[in-house]
């Protein structure tokens, strides 16, 4: 028997955010995208400088990171 999947439809408007001036996305909306772990896209990021300029990731200071998780009120830490 045939059986229909319903796929999550993905805005990618409501994945990108500001940071520092600048629209980023997360790492683990970018693993959504691309139907990957979010390891997997470190991974990629870490093995392949080369691939990656060094403006493509940063880490969130503490004061980013509050302000990001306080943008999702169910989000886990």
């Amino acid at each position: 028997m045939n059986e229909v999947i319903a796929k999550e439809t993905i805005k990618i408007e409501d994945m990108i955010h500001e940071i520092r001036g600048v629209q980023v996305m997360l790492d683990s909306d970018l693993a959504k995208l691309y139907q990957v772990g979010t390891k997997r896209i470190n991974e990629a990021v870490k093995n392949n400088p080369d691939k990656f300029p060094r403006r493509f990731s940063f880490i969130l200071n503490d004061d980013e990171l509050e302000n990001l998780w306080s943008k999702f009120s169910t989000a886990n830490k």
